[in-house]
Protein backbone atom coordinates (compact mmCIF):
# COMPACT_ATOMS: atom_id res chain seq x y z
CA UNK A 1 0.00 0.00 0.00
CA UNK A 2 2.87 2.38 0.84
CA UNK A 3 4.28 2.26 -2.67
CA UNK A 4 0.92 3.40 -4.07
CA UNK A 5 0.97 6.46 -1.83
CA UNK A 6 4.53 7.34 -2.88
CA UNK A 7 3.54 7.35 -6.53
CA UNK A 8 1.42 10.44 -5.88
CA UNK A 9 4.46 12.56 -5.11
CA UNK A 10 7.41 13.77 -7.20
CA UNK A 11 10.22 11.24 -7.23
CA UNK A 12 12.71 13.60 -5.54
CA UNK A 13 10.42 14.05 -2.52
CA UNK A 14 10.83 10.38 -1.65
CA UNK A 15 14.57 10.86 -1.07
CA UNK A 16 14.28 14.45 0.03
CA UNK A 17 16.54 14.11 3.04
CA UNK A 18 19.18 12.00 1.33
CA UNK A 19 21.64 14.18 -0.57
CA UNK A 20 21.75 13.15 -4.21
CA UNK A 21 24.96 12.91 -6.19
CA UNK A 22 25.01 15.45 -8.98
CA UNK A 23 25.75 14.29 -12.51
CA UNK A 24 27.83 17.32 -13.41
CA UNK A 25 30.49 19.44 -11.73
CA UNK A 26 29.29 22.58 -13.49
CA UNK A 27 25.92 23.78 -14.76
CA UNK A 28 26.29 26.25 -17.63
CA UNK A 29 23.13 28.34 -17.64
CA UNK A 30 22.20 29.95 -20.97
CA UNK A 31 19.38 32.11 -22.29
CA UNK A 32 19.60 33.62 -25.79
CA UNK A 33 17.73 36.68 -26.94
CA UNK A 34 16.99 36.97 -30.65
CA UNK A 35 15.56 39.35 -33.21
CA UNK A 36 11.78 39.25 -33.19
CA UNK A 37 8.61 40.95 -34.36
CA UNK A 38 5.16 41.02 -32.84
CA UNK A 39 2.67 38.47 -34.21
CA UNK A 40 5.09 37.08 -36.77
CA UNK A 41 8.25 34.98 -36.98
CA UNK A 42 11.27 36.67 -38.55
CA UNK A 43 13.08 34.58 -41.13
CA UNK A 44 15.74 34.15 -40.05
CA UNK A 45 15.80 34.99 -36.39
CA UNK A 46 19.28 35.96 -35.21
CA UNK A 47 20.87 35.80 -31.77
CA UNK A 48 21.49 39.27 -30.32
CA UNK A 49 22.49 38.37 -26.75
CA UNK A 50 24.57 35.42 -25.56
CA UNK A 51 24.91 35.02 -21.78
CA UNK A 52 26.28 31.95 -20.01
CA UNK A 53 26.82 31.71 -16.24
CA UNK A 54 28.73 28.85 -14.63
CA UNK A 55 27.30 27.39 -11.43
CA UNK A 56 29.45 24.95 -9.45
CA UNK A 57 27.60 21.98 -7.95
CA UNK A 58 30.41 21.53 -5.44
CA UNK A 59 29.57 24.67 -3.44
CA UNK A 60 26.56 25.96 -5.44
CA UNK A 61 28.25 29.29 -6.11
CA UNK A 62 28.64 31.26 -9.31
CA UNK A 63 32.07 30.55 -10.80
CA UNK A 64 32.22 32.60 -13.99
CA UNK A 65 30.14 34.47 -16.58
CA UNK A 66 30.43 34.92 -20.34
CA UNK A 67 28.16 37.65 -21.68
CA UNK A 68 28.06 39.64 -24.88
CA UNK A 69 25.65 41.21 -27.32
CA UNK A 70 25.66 40.33 -31.01
CA UNK A 71 25.10 42.43 -34.13
CA UNK A 72 22.46 40.80 -36.35
CA UNK A 73 23.62 40.41 -39.94
CA UNK A 74 20.48 39.72 -41.99
CA UNK A 75 18.12 42.03 -40.10
CA UNK A 76 20.53 44.59 -38.60
CA UNK A 77 17.79 46.97 -37.44
CA UNK A 78 15.94 45.83 -34.33
CA UNK A 79 12.17 46.16 -34.37
CA UNK A 80 10.48 48.38 -31.76
CA UNK A 81 8.83 45.22 -30.40
CA UNK A 82 12.21 43.51 -29.96
CA UNK A 83 13.59 46.47 -28.02
CA UNK A 84 10.44 46.69 -25.90
CA UNK A 85 10.52 42.96 -25.13
CA UNK A 86 14.24 42.48 -24.44
CA UNK A 87 15.35 45.96 -23.40
CA UNK A 88 18.15 45.74 -25.99
CA UNK A 89 18.65 49.06 -27.75
CA UNK A 90 19.82 49.50 -31.33
CA UNK A 91 23.01 51.22 -30.18
CA UNK A 92 23.73 48.24 -27.91
CA UNK A 93 24.17 45.88 -30.87
CA UNK A 94 25.44 48.30 -33.52
CA UNK A 95 29.07 48.18 -32.37
CA UNK A 96 29.12 44.51 -31.43
CA UNK A 97 30.71 41.71 -33.48
CA UNK A 98 28.68 39.35 -35.65
CA UNK A 99 27.73 35.92 -34.36
CA UNK A 100 30.62 34.14 -36.11
CA UNK A 101 33.17 36.05 -34.03
CA UNK A 102 31.13 35.91 -30.82
CA UNK A 103 30.60 32.16 -31.06
CA UNK A 104 34.29 31.58 -31.78
CA UNK A 105 35.24 33.50 -28.62
CA UNK A 106 32.59 31.67 -26.62
CA UNK A 107 33.90 28.26 -27.69
CA UNK A 108 37.47 29.38 -26.96
CA UNK A 109 36.35 30.38 -23.46
CA UNK A 110 34.69 26.99 -22.89
CA UNK A 111 37.86 25.23 -24.05
CA UNK A 112 40.22 27.43 -22.03
CA UNK A 113 38.24 26.82 -18.84
CA UNK A 114 38.06 23.09 -19.56
CA UNK A 115 34.32 22.78 -19.03
CA UNK A 116 34.04 19.89 -21.45
CA UNK A 117 37.36 18.14 -20.82
CA UNK A 118 35.35 15.07 -19.81
CA UNK A 119 31.82 14.11 -20.93
CA UNK A 120 30.20 14.57 -17.52
CA UNK A 121 32.07 17.62 -16.30
CA UNK A 122 29.48 20.17 -17.45
CA UNK A 123 26.05 20.51 -18.97
CA UNK A 124 24.16 23.46 -20.38
CA UNK A 125 20.88 24.40 -18.70
CA UNK A 126 18.11 26.24 -20.51
CA UNK A 127 14.53 27.28 -19.76
CA UNK A 128 12.76 25.43 -22.57
CA UNK A 129 14.30 23.67 -25.56
CA UNK A 130 14.20 26.59 -27.98
CA UNK A 131 17.70 27.93 -27.26
CA UNK A 132 19.69 24.79 -28.11
CA UNK A 133 17.24 22.78 -30.20
CA UNK A 134 16.08 25.58 -32.49
CA UNK A 135 17.93 28.88 -32.20
CA UNK A 136 21.57 27.85 -31.96
CA UNK A 137 21.46 25.18 -34.72
CA UNK A 138 19.62 27.56 -37.08
CA UNK A 139 22.08 30.39 -36.32
CA UNK A 140 25.05 28.09 -36.94
CA UNK A 141 23.50 26.89 -40.20
CA UNK A 142 22.95 30.50 -41.26
CA UNK A 143 26.62 31.33 -40.63
CA UNK A 144 28.11 28.06 -41.90
CA UNK A 145 29.34 26.97 -38.46
CA UNK A 146 29.71 23.32 -37.47
CA UNK A 147 27.95 22.89 -34.13
CA UNK A 148 30.25 21.30 -31.48
CA UNK A 149 28.92 18.09 -29.96
CA UNK A 150 28.70 19.48 -26.43
CA UNK A 151 25.82 21.73 -27.53
CA UNK A 152 23.77 18.72 -28.65
CA UNK A 153 22.39 17.69 -25.26
CA UNK A 154 21.30 19.74 -22.27
CA UNK A 155 19.16 20.07 -19.14
CA UNK A 156 15.76 21.65 -19.83
CA UNK A 157 14.75 23.31 -16.58
CA UNK A 158 10.97 23.16 -17.00
CA UNK A 159 11.18 19.37 -17.34
CA UNK A 160 13.41 19.16 -14.26
CA UNK A 161 11.06 21.49 -12.37
CA UNK A 162 8.14 19.24 -13.26
CA UNK A 163 9.93 16.10 -12.08
CA UNK A 164 10.83 17.77 -8.79
CA UNK A 165 7.57 19.52 -7.95
CA UNK A 166 4.92 17.57 -9.84
CA UNK A 167 3.88 20.77 -11.66
CA UNK A 168 4.80 21.61 -15.27
CA UNK A 169 5.47 25.36 -15.54
CA UNK A 170 4.49 27.55 -18.47
CA UNK A 171 7.46 29.90 -18.27
CA UNK A 172 10.37 31.27 -16.26
CA UNK A 173 8.03 33.74 -14.56
CA UNK A 174 5.70 30.88 -13.62
CA UNK A 175 8.55 28.93 -11.98
CA UNK A 176 9.61 31.96 -9.94
CA UNK A 177 6.03 32.45 -8.76
CA UNK A 178 5.58 28.79 -7.81
CA UNK A 179 8.74 28.94 -5.71
CA UNK A 180 7.93 32.39 -4.25
CA UNK A 181 11.16 33.80 -5.65
CA UNK A 182 11.60 37.48 -6.56
CA UNK A 183 12.28 38.47 -10.15
CA UNK A 184 15.82 39.78 -10.60
CA UNK A 185 16.14 42.52 -13.20
CA UNK A 186 13.70 42.30 -16.10
CA UNK A 187 12.21 39.38 -17.97
CA UNK A 188 13.65 38.71 -21.45
CA UNK A 189 16.96 40.32 -20.68
CA UNK A 190 19.18 37.33 -21.41
CA UNK A 191 21.60 37.92 -18.56
CA UNK A 192 18.81 38.67 -16.07
CA UNK A 193 16.97 35.53 -17.15
CA UNK A 194 20.15 33.54 -16.54
CA UNK A 195 20.38 34.82 -12.98
CA UNK A 196 16.71 34.02 -12.41
CA UNK A 197 17.26 30.50 -13.74
CA UNK A 198 20.11 30.11 -11.24
CA UNK A 199 17.76 31.19 -8.43
CA UNK A 200 15.34 28.46 -9.50
CA UNK A 201 18.12 25.85 -9.67
CA UNK A 202 19.27 26.71 -6.16
CA UNK A 203 15.73 26.58 -4.82
CA UNK A 204 15.08 23.19 -6.42
CA UNK A 205 18.30 21.83 -4.97
CA UNK A 206 17.57 23.21 -1.51
CA UNK A 207 13.88 22.38 -1.27
CA UNK A 208 13.58 19.23 -3.37
CA UNK A 209 17.09 17.76 -3.36
CA UNK A 210 16.92 17.84 -7.16
CA UNK A 211 19.43 16.00 -9.29
CA UNK A 212 20.19 17.89 -12.50
CA UNK A 213 20.56 15.48 -15.41
CA UNK A 214 20.23 15.54 -19.19
CA UNK A 215 16.64 15.86 -20.35
CA UNK A 216 16.95 16.88 -24.01
CA UNK A 217 19.10 16.47 -27.09
CA UNK A 218 19.12 17.27 -30.78
CA UNK A 219 18.58 13.57 -31.43
CA UNK A 220 15.11 13.81 -29.89
CA UNK A 221 14.05 16.22 -32.62
CA UNK A 222 13.93 13.54 -35.31
CA UNK A 223 10.21 14.29 -35.71
CA UNK A 224 9.09 16.59 -38.53
CA UNK A 225 11.62 19.33 -37.79
CA UNK A 226 10.05 22.07 -39.91
CA UNK A 227 6.71 21.77 -38.14
CA UNK A 228 8.45 21.45 -34.79
CA UNK A 229 10.48 24.60 -35.42
CA UNK A 230 7.37 26.63 -36.22
CA UNK A 231 5.54 25.33 -33.14
CA UNK A 232 8.48 25.97 -30.83
CA UNK A 233 9.11 29.48 -32.16
CA UNK A 234 5.46 30.44 -31.66
CA UNK A 235 5.43 28.83 -28.21
CA UNK A 236 8.60 30.72 -27.29
CA UNK A 237 7.05 34.04 -28.32
CA UNK A 238 3.92 33.29 -26.31
CA UNK A 239 5.93 32.27 -23.24
CA UNK A 240 8.04 35.41 -23.47
CA UNK A 241 4.88 37.53 -23.39
CA UNK A 242 3.61 35.83 -20.19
Amino acid sequence: MAHRVLRRYPRTMINRFREVTQKFEYLLVMDFEATCEKNQVLNPQEIIELPCAVLSTCDWKLKDVFHTYVKPRVHPTLTPYCTELTGIMQETVDNQPYFVDVFSKFCEWLTKEGYFDTPEKSSFVTCGNWDLKIMLPSQCELDGIILPDYFKQWIELKHTFSESTGYYPRSLKNMLARLNLPLKGRLHSGIDDVYNIISIILALKERYNTQFKITSSLATSAINLNNYNQIEVRRNVLNKEM
